[in-house]
């Protein structure tokens, strides 16, 4: 049983939005083998009260409270020091202690990274420690999230997003030369950052999972629909800004001429924290529900599910959520492509679409031939059970882990 250094950016529990369900599972794949020490930043106060929940399953458990206010105004200091802006965003002198503390302990044998930004700490630690084995779980090329960003708003702001995608950039390339491995969510994100980066550091793809236990057709679950009511359904934390512009975009690009021809259709936005511009969108047409004790049934009872992200990339665990209740799903074709490296097909396990127009025309296709999408969603199920177990996925990092405290290099 090796001794693991486990750092995230926030808190894996409850594993209630897409970053926490993978650093959740993660914990919970090396805790199954290994003693863990985790060390975590908080920045909803409402997850306070999960901690206990993870000092079960850890040998120690650090975390800090993060004010988002605070620490963007924090990271202005970054345009002073040359680097990216999350760096300073993240660093908390309370976490550097706990860092500094660690290092005149016991020695670890692997320290394991979730997001780059957490990496700063794992430099510290390796400072005073000496070389421990990193492993760096990217998940996503953030510093190509923010370029992207930039495409999609105005100067000053696209100067800023521009600026950080650059920085970040260089910092995720450092990083991932220190790293024993780096892994990305899917092959083309991987390919993605030796492109950018041109670094020659070792990297892997390491796919997003599902609980299909969990995410399973269960019919006898109420229905939060109306009796009347045609449900398409959008699932995401809604303060996240890929999922806003999915929803605005849809609403007005889409939905119009979907209501024509199905008066009673309504687009319900499932998620948490919806910002004022998704507040915005409720009314006759659409719903917004902020926090739900339970997403299943509100997929379960879904006419289809749609998935039109623009800012996203990789793996959607909202679109292998869905496919494993068993709902038909029209999803953004860069998202469909990341499951295609799973072995998803487009157009039988679920639908790919670009434009408005994709989208208008696959969703009528749906509703109406509702044998075909209760067909399709089968077929999701299926596709889900056998290529998409988190164990299946996560054991890939056990070959870069010491298999005892003597096996460290």
């Amino acid at each position: 049983m090796a001794r693991i250094l486990y750092l995230v950016h926030r808190l894996p529990y409850p594993p209630n939005k897409g970053d926490k369900l993978r650093s959740y599972h993660l914990l919970k794949h090396l805790a199954a083998g290994h003693e863990v020490v985790l060390g975590s930043f908080i920045d909803d106060g409402e997850d306070w009260a999960h901690v206990p929940a993870l000092r079960q399953c850890c040998a120690d458990v650090f975390v800090a409270g993060l004010n988002p206010l605070t620490s963007r105004l924090a990271s202005l200091r970054g345009l002073i020091s040359g680097e990216a802006l999350s760096l300073p965003y993240y660093r908390h002198r309370a976490m550097r202690a706990w860092i500094e503390q660690l290092a005149q302990g016991p020695r670890f044998d692997a320290i394991v990274v979730f997001s780059s930004t957490m990496a700063q700490y794992a430099l510290q630690l390796r400072q005073t420690m000496g070389d421990v084995p990193m492993l760096v779980d990217f998940v996503d090329v953030d510093s190509a999230k923010w370029t992207d960003y930039a495409k999609a708003h105005r100067w000053p702001m696209s100067w800023l997003y521009r600026r950080e995608g650059r920085e970040l950039l260089a910092y995720e390339r450092q990083v991932a030369e220190h790293a024993r491995c780096s892994f990305f969510v899917t092959e083309s994100e991987k390919a993605l950052f030796q492109r950018l980066s041109a670094s020659g550091a070792p990297v892997e793809a390491l796919g997003n999972g599902v609980d299909s236990g969990y995410f399973s057709p269960l019919p006898a679950q109420g229905n939060p629909f109306d009796p009347d009511e045609l449900p398409l359904v959008f699932t995401g934390a809604m303060d996240y800004w890929p999922n806003v512009d999915a929803v605005q975009w849809f609403a007005s690009e889409v939905l119009p001429g979907l209501r024509q021809r199905w008066p009673k259709l309504r687009f319900t936005i499932v998620g948490r924290s919806p910002t004022p511009a998704v507040q915005a969108l409720a009314g006759e047409s659409v719903r917004v529900t902020g926090t739900v004790p339970d997403v299943r049934p509100y997929l379960q009872h879904a006419a289809a599910v749609v998935a039109p992200l623009r800012l996203a990339r990789g793996v959607q665990n909202k679109i292998l959520e869905a496919m494993a209740v068993g709902r038909p799903v029209v999803a953004a074709r860069s998202c469909v492509e990341a499951l295609s490296a799973n072995g998803v097909l487009a157009g039988q396990d679920l639908l790919s679409a670009d434009s408005a127009g994709d989208y208008l025309e696959l969703v009528h296709a749906l509703l109406s031939a509702p044998q075909r999408a209760q067909a399709m969603g089968q077929q999701a199920r299926e596709r889900v059970l056998r290529q998409f177990s988190w164990h299946a996925h996560l054991s890939r990092l056990d070959h870069y882990l010491p298999r005892s405290p003597e096996g460290a290099a």
